[in-house]
């Protein structure tokens, strides 16, 4: 009596030990693990840490500070180096030019980028391939510094607020990367729209992008922590202390100890050791990082998403 086994039946074995083997195959040691865990946990201390100390040290009375230099837990708590950066106007002006550049600056640079990666998947558009040889380009080579704060001089955008907004309105990487996300869209979704009668513009608006929001809040995302961090563009443009953004006057507090123009500190404060100059440096960092760091989590779930999908070309 024959006990042939079936051919199905082989091959079913041989795909099950074909998954198990891979299976073992790709399942870490455990000192992989072990390695992996500790680098993640000694990058977390390495990047919490420090945040941590600056917070607890902005919220601290100058004695404990002078006692502690690095301290994660509040011993005692005063606000009072907040309600100095509240009450300073100039603080205060430099924080409403970093919230308008921001805004502004990232809402028109997403504006530009995605009508300008729209229109670069058309291939059929004359001169497309030299459009996208010109955008490679200026990722490769760059005039350089001078050459660029002459055409700003000559443009009349020194001491302007223009300037915070114009400079960089439109990222080659970042058009290259929402470039690709749209190629990798169904290309029959705009072909029977177009039938239907819909315009670019209406395909671009209703069709396009709806479906690229994850790249278009990664995009975002990066064009927002952009301008809020820089301090270049003021530092090199600006001369006007008033028209300062939060960075560089962060930069001046921080960097340079230069506090001229803040406002003076009470006096009863200082006698009774409750803040210092010290104190002010650690409540600015704080007050600067806190908006940009809130708005990350609402973001971050598009994040891998947008890199990924933006960065194949299917």
């Amino acid at each position: 009596m024959s006990t042939e086994i079936p051919a199905e039946a082989r091959l079913a074995r041989i795909d099950t030990a074909r998954q198990r083997y891979f299976s073992r195959m790709m399942r870490n040691p455990w000192y992989a693990n072990v390695v992996i865990y500790t680098v993640l946990a000694f990058t977390v201390v390495i990047t919490v840490v420090p945040i941590l100390n600056i917070l607890v040290h902005s919220i601290s009375p100058v004695w404990v500070n002078d006692r502690y230099p690095l301290l994660l837990w509040p011993i005692e708590v005063t606000g009072e180096a907040y309600k100095y950066i509240f009450s300073t106007p100039t603080i205060m002006k430099a924080f409403g030019i970093s919230v308008y550049r921001t805004c502004v600056g990232t809402l028109l640079n997403l504006i530009l980028t995605v009508s300008a990666a729209y229109g670069a998947t058309k291939y059929e558009v004359p001169g497309m391939k030299a459009f996208m040889i010109y955008v490679v380009f200026t990722m490769l080579f760059g005039a350089g510094l001078v050459p660029f704060y002459i055409l700003i001089r000559m443009l009349g955008l020194m001491n302007s607020y223009l300037v915070y907004i114009m400079i960089g309105m439109v990222n080659a990487f970042n058009l290259i990367l929402m470039r690709n996300f749209i190629l990798n869209m169904p290309k029959e979704l705009q072909e029977s729209a177009r039938i239907d009668g819909a315009s670019e513009y209406q395909i671009l608006l209703r069709i396009v992008v709806p479906l690229m929001k994850a790249s278009i809040a990664t995009i975002g995302l990066f064009y927002a922590i952009g301008h809020w961090n820089d301090f270049w563009t003021p530092l090199l443009f600006i001369t006007d202390q008033r028209r300062w953004s939060l960075p560089l006057l962060l930069r001046s507090i921080i960097y340079q100890n230069d506090m001229s123009g803040l406002g003076t500190i009470d006096i009863m404060l200082m006698r009774e050791r409750v803040i210092n100059p010290e104190n002010i440096q650690a409540a600015t960092i704080i007050f600067a990082t806190v908006p940009i760091a809130l708005v990350y989590p609402f973001l971050q779930k598009h994040f891998t998403k947008g890199i990924l999908i933006g960065a194949i070309k299917g």
